[in-house]
């Protein structure tokens, strides 16, 4: 998991320039980065529910390459949007697939909790301008 984590924060961080050196044929620095990334990409096997998963996974990392400002509290906040609508996107996939009674009321709570937190860090950020 931790590995993963870490293939996800350097994809965000380093995602185009990483993109133009991977389409190019040069070698990622971190060894395996290449293969982690192929395994996220939705593949026409996978069963509904991972190919789901798998696009609401790039949509979300695609949507947090924001640009920085320098400014951390506007670039955390302006991150974790699309962070927290990925996590609302994964748990409706839950709500579409997902059968265990205690994932699903997990899967709603966090709808409810994001979209309430998403709407906050907009309203911080309206009321900077920003």
């Amino acid at each position: 998991m931790r590995t993963i984590a870490i293939a996800i924060l350097f994809s965000a961080l380093a995602g185009p320039a990483f993109a133009q050196a991977h389409t190019h044929g040069a070698t990622p620095d971190a060894p395996g980065l290449s293969k982690t990334m192929d395994d996220m990409m939705p593949q026409p096997s996978d069963p509904p529910s991972v190919r789901a998963q798998k696009e609401a996974h790039m949509a979300m990392m695609k949507a947090m390459n924001v640009p920085l400002t320098g400014d951390a509290d506007v670039d955390f906040v302006r991150g974790m949007i699309p962070h927290h609508q990925g996590a609302i996107d994964m748990a409706r996939i839950e709500l579409q697939y997902g059968k265990d009674p205690e994932v699903r009321k997990m899967a709603e709570k966090i709808i409810a909790d994001q979209e309430r937190e998403i709407a906050e860090m907009k309203a911080w950020l309206a009321k900077r301008g920003k």
